[in-house]
């Protein structure tokens, strides 16, 4: 099958690597150099925009990644994936859940424990070309998740819980925290093909 969406600022060892539908670009191809031109999954990084931010030590040019992710997918549909307590939200001026911005763009928070990740990794999904009607099926999980991400593992003070400590589960490796679970990366494959390139929203509402 030719490749019809991309997937742009993945790791090295993406599972997006496993479909022959999708364009996988990781550090080495560099997504900067993506020339567009189809619907688009974008895992922009996110230290310089989540909880921890202050004490990220970003690269260079780093932060301003997600900005340019938000642009292409305004630009030609498909998904952007952060942190639920993101900044990018309202830096960008993405819509709150049960809103829609005027790129007909809408939000869709989710937990990828749901698609099998170790962590709840409670996170928002920013969506442009699909309809809320027309995602495909998504799973519903109950319970806590077996681990946590290093953030969420802390108590109010700020020090991290220890074994013992009530709420203590163990935390994920920071590749587990990069990766995509596979199934939530086949999941949003199948949203992006059914993301549009919509040519109005290229001539009107053009993101800057």
């Amino acid at each position: 099958m030719i490749a019809n969406i991309a997937a742009l600022f993945c790791r090295r060892d993406s599972n997006y690597k496993e479909f022959d539908c999708v364009d996988v670009w990781d550090a080495e191809r560099d997504a900067r150099r993506w020339p567009g031109g189809c619907p688009v999954i974008v895992h922009p990084p996110c230290r310089a925009w989540g909880q921890l931010r202050a004490m990220a030590k970003a690269a260079p040019g780093e932060k301003e990644l997600a900005l340019l992710a938000v642009k292409w997918v305004r630009e030609f549909g498909g998904v952007l994936e952060h942190p639920k307590k993101s900044t990018l939200w309202p830096v960008a001026g993405l819509p709150e859940p049960g809103e829609r911005d005027k790129f007909g763009g809408w939000t869709l928070p989710i937990n990828q424990h749901w698609w099998g990740h170790r962590a709840e990794k409670a996170t928002r999904l920013y969506i442009v070309g699909c309809e809320p009607s027309d995602i495909p099926d998504m799973p519903i999980v109950l319970g806590d998740a077996p681990c946590l991400v290093g953030t969420s593992g802390r108590r109010k003070d700020g020090k991290r819980l220890k074994m013992g400590d009530d709420g203590w589960r163990p935390e994920i490796s920071k590749a587990e925290r990069e990766h995509t679970p596979p199934l939530l990366a086949e999941w949003l494959v199948n949203l992006a093909r059914r993301c549009e390139v919509n040519t109005d929203r290229l001539k009107g509402g053009r993101a800057a």
